[in-house]
């Protein structure tokens, strides 16, 4: 291949990209100080990585409410945005581009991780999943279903989070309306019992994501500087259970969302074999890039040649590495040069400090 898709650059009129390369959010957990600020290991990490096309952040936290894991970063203090703008300001100066994801878990916390106050999520069901506390892995509970007035607050949350994200410096965020965490919570039916305007129907189920939107463009934040990120068949992972309105729902979602004129929509293929699953999508990317017709990035499972097909058969515009970028910090230019890839160190993915973090060498030139 001449030419591979992957490093060509990308231009549409929301983004413009020096290649089709998305570093993927991943949590690190480096934050390890009391008010969760980001930090100087957590500037060079991003720095290093400032190649790709498109650098998203881990999960950011928007309010105290939101936190699900130990050693994330926020964005809903002056300390916060400060840490973040140096992270941001390095990634620029080294021309880089870099997103900033928007979280809120909602049952997938534990009270230990929320001053003893039971997780809020969009009703009283308990995922059946793992969380990790200061003491360590602890089961879930179940959580407070949330009030109307809860309902609002977190909408303003995450309009405040979107308006510190560009305080920060930040060239955009990305509204993490995935896997299995808050907004998916409201989105499943398996996951919503509600019968109030948040439940029942698909347009109820999803509607807390586009208020959401809706307030952020209220709030004077260009849409255009707003992505989201969406697992359709997601199943038997993070308390989610597919049903016969999932994929509906999505539909529905992900249709709806050519309204907004966002910059982009951020999808994942499975993360298990859904093949016999007759709920599920197992071709996500395939399913949806006729329905969607702004900017859209896929993820899941992609090496070089596999994300370069996908561009090449016109089923995406960005690709998404995830775990891949661990351990390549120079994963654009190991691609350009077809290096082998570093595999990164499982044991040290959520520990503190630069070890299996910031210390991968680069083996380009």
């Amino acid at each position: 291949m001449a030419e591979q898709p992957l490093l060509t650059p990308y231009h549409s009129d929301k983004l413009t990209l020096k290649n089709r390369v998305v570093m993927a959010p991943m949590t690190r957990s480096r934050a390890d100080n009391h008010g969760h600020v980001p930090n100087d290991l957590m500037v060079e990490y991003y720095t290093q990585r400032a190649t790709a096309g498109l650098i998203i952040t881990e999960g950011t936290y928007v309010s105290r409410e939101a936190v699900g894991y130990i050693n994330v970063p926020g964005i809903y203090t002056p300390e916060q945005v400060a840490g973040w703008q140096k992270v941001t300001g390095a990634v620029h100066a080294h021309e880089g581009k870099i997103f900033v994801q928007l979280w809120h878990v909602g049952r997938m916390s534990h009270p230990d991780l929320l001053d003893g106050q039971l997780p809020l999520s969009a009703s009283a069901l308990n995922p059946h999943s793992q969380v990790y506390t200061p003491t360590g892995f602890k089961e879930t509970v179940a959580p407070a279903e949330m009030t109307v007035a809860q309902i609002k607050k977190t909408v303003a949350d995450f309009v405040q989070g979107a308006k510190n994200a560009l305080e920060a410096g930040f060239d955009g965020m990305e509204i993490h309306s995935s896997n299995g965490y808050l907004f998916h919570q409201f989105f499943n039916g398996t996951s919503n019992h509600r019968t109030d305007e948040y439940g029942g129907s698909i347009e109820n189920r999803a509607r807390l994501f586009f208020e959401v939107l809706d307030g952020i463009k209220a709030a004077g934040v260009d849409l255009g500087k707003v992505g989201a990120r969406l697992n359709p068949s997601l199943d038997g992972l993070f308390g989610m259970t597919l049903d016969a309105e999932t994929i509906p729902t999505f539909d529905y979602i992900i249709k709806r969302l050519n309204d907004y004129g966002l910059a982009y929509l951020h999808l994942s293929e499975p993360f298990t074999d859904v093949s016999k699953n007759e709920f599920a999508e197992p071709h996500i990317a395939k399913r949806y890039r006729p329905l969607y017709k702004g900017t859209l990035i896929i993820n899941g499972g992609f090496d070089q040649d596999k994300g370069n097909k996908v561009l090449a058969d016109g089923d995406a515009d960005l690709v998404a590495y995830g775990t891949h970028y661990i351990a390549n910090p120079d994963l654009v230019a190991r691609f350009a040069q077809h290096v082998p890839l570093a595999k990164g160190d499982k044991d040290t993915f959520y520990t503190p400090g630069p070890k299996g973090y910031t210390d991968y060498p680069m083996a380009t030139k």
